[in-house]
């Protein structure tokens, strides 16, 4: 997958195009993602020892990892990936800018 946990993303396609975020959790078998803030979502609770009320919940939900792009870290604009060979290590460099993200 071109994301990883920890990237900063802007979604690309539906009704959240546009909003940026962190990724929280990547799902690579399913080829989602977890976007912080994106696309959140009602979950009924059940009480729990963890939470005795339990209640209704707003949780943040999965979206397929084609919908979104990583941030370009010099323009804050969405950009592809590429993988590139930087002092010996496979690096992902932002095409756009040809910045090494982290």
């Amino acid at each position: 997958m071109h994301v990883k946990k920890g990237d900063t993303v802007v979604v690309l396609s539906g009704k959240h195009r546009g909003q940026t975020g962190k990724v929280m959790l990547a799902l690579p078998r399913e080829a989602k993602v977890v976007v912080e803030g994106v696309n959140l979502v009602t979950k009924h609770v059940k009480p729990s020892a963890t939470n005795p009320t339990g209640g209704i919940e707003q949780r943040e939900g999965a979206l397929h990892a084609s919908k979104v792009a990583v941030v370009d870290p010099e323009t804050g604009k969405a950009t592809r990936i590429r993988k590139q060979i930087v002092d010996g290590k496979k690096v992902r460099v932002a095409v756009a800018s040809g910045k090494v993200i982290d």
